[in-house]
């Protein structure tokens, strides 16, 4: 548990040095213990100004200048964690950090636990438990994408979002108790269709907020793209175009790559996380049917599978594959990239495509880089990044993920007992289960070994 009582410190920029680091101080002390060493320019003391002001000044320790520095004021409660709060701007060597740190622990500040400022935030009222987490996520950002969807939930899109569920949750529970209060006179005062309605209306929210977790645990580690087709059809070389290095060892030999290799590029805002696999093929190779074992599970990983077939392969042959990929892919985007497009001629090309019209598909030259870019482009459509809108929901965390499942399953018994007419408390007992679940996402139901948990995650200083 959080103790208010203490003053807590610590360095929140990234160890290391730079041209400026910042040093944190929040609690009800922060001010008087920041004076201590503190020194602004014209004698101002940092407890007699206003918030959202500077002071520049020297920190001392005792008749020696450590630093010159900047401390900018944020009275409670309009600071980040809703208590008086310090942040000093000082040189960004690793000794004077380190010097203005034992300065303030030396004053009578503790030093910060991860994540303790944004726990205090939660704590305080300033944020909800998803829009903390969401903070860890913008830290944690490594595409447009991701910023994007970390921004929206630090907003508090998703948060509205299941205050309104519990708000009608709230009032579905409060009509079906009402009744188990008038029971002996047998009055109705929840419409049992407008139940069934606003519950079938819950549980498709519930279902779409959790569907949508799929796309948004991708994004955030990035859409996991596998290379999948036969031996030295140019799988590596593609990898190599796509990533614009040589990552993967390209050999006329087959069978070169034997295991799983990844590496991630950002498209368009958008994370891929490209896989090069082993080729598939019939081999008495142990180590190359380890290879192409790791392909299929690979595969069935995969949010879109890119098949590469040689532009050269007879047409029997890329029928007999596709009937192998295909059965492998129902549930994934299928992108068919011909390579070794300049080899062929256009009869080729058209008896090929003839072949290929029900599937996406793409001409290509790994080794000229012909239509790379066009590649680029189309798995960022496959990817349906362009279709989301900035208002849209996708549950990107996957304690939440989990919340919404149980929630789901909550609201699931509720619709199976108003059709099956079973009595108020038992109906009510499956409604309030459903809210505790959606309550534990925002931090309205939580305990203290879930908030230990999350905020443990944190960097030191956030």
């Amino acid at each position: 548990m959080i103790d208010f009582e203490t003053t807590i410190a610590a360095i929140s920029t990234p160890s290391g040095v730079g041209g400026i680091a910042v040093v944190r101080v929040s609690g009800k002390n922060a001010f008087h213990i920041c004076d201590q060493i503190f020194t602004s320019i014209n004698g101002n003391k940092i407890a007699d100004t206003k918030g959202y002001h500077i002071l520049f000044g020297k920190i001392f320790d005792g008749d020696r200048v450590v630093d010159e520095v900047l401390v900018s004021i944020f009275r409670n409660p309009n600071s980040f964690t809703g208590e008086n709060t310090v942040e000093i701007s000082c040189h960004g060597s690793l000794y004077v950090q380190q010097e203005i740190l034992r300065l303030l622990l030396k004053s009578g500040a503790v030093l910060a636990s991860p994540g303790e400022f944004t726990q205090r935030a939660f704590m305080n009222g300033k944020l909800d438990l998803s829009q903390a987490e969401a903070v860890a996520d913008l830290i944690a950002s490594k595409s447009e994408a991701s910023h994007r969807l970390a921004i929206n939930q630090l907003r508090g899109s998703f948060s509205s979002e299941l205050s309104n569920l519990r708000n009608k949750l709230l009032t579905f529970t409060s009509l079906v108790e009402l009744e188990l209060d008038f029971s002996e006179e047998e009055v109705e005062f929840a419409n049992r269709k407008q139940l069934t309605d606003l519950a079938v209306d819950i549980h498709k929210k519930i279902e779409n907020l959790a569907k949508s977790f799929r796309l948004g645990n991708a994004i955030k580690n990035g859409i996991p793209v596998t290379i999948v087709g036969e031996t030295n059809v140019g799988k590596s070389t593609l990898l190599n175009r796509l990533l614009h290095e040589d990552k993967a060892i390209v050999s006329d030999i087959h069978g070169t790559t034997r295991d799983v290799i990844e590496d991630t590029i950002v498209i368009n805002g958008v994370l891929f996380r490209f896989i090069d696999t082993a080729g598939i093929r019939e081999t008495n190779d142990t180590i190359e049917n380890l290879g192409i074992e790791k392909t299929y599970q690979k595969m069935a990983q995969a949010e879109i599978v890119l098949w590469v077939i040689d532009a050269r392969e007879s047409i029997d042959n890329i029928n007999k594959m596709a009937q192998n990929i295909l059965s492998q892919t129902t549930d994934k985007k299928l992108l068919v990239v011909i390579n070794k497009n300049d080899l062929i001629d256009d009869a080729k090309r058209q008896e090929i495509s003839l072949v290929l019209k029900q599937q996406e598909s793409l001409f290509i030259s790994a080794k000229k880089e012909e239509n790379i870019h066009t590649l680029e482009e189309k798995l960022y459509h496959i990817s349906q990044m362009e279709s989301l809108g900035q208002q849209d929901i996708i549950v990107t965390n996957m304690r939440h993920y989990e919340a919404l499942c149980q929630a789901l399953t909550a609201i699931e018994r509720v619709e199976d007992g108003l059709n099956s007419g079973i009595s108020g408390d038992f109906l009510s007992q499956d409604i309030r289960e459903c809210s505790h679940y959606l309550g534990e996402i925002t931090g309205e139901i939580t305990n203290d070994e879930v908030l230990g948990n999350i905020f443990s995650h944190f960097c030191i200083g956030k």
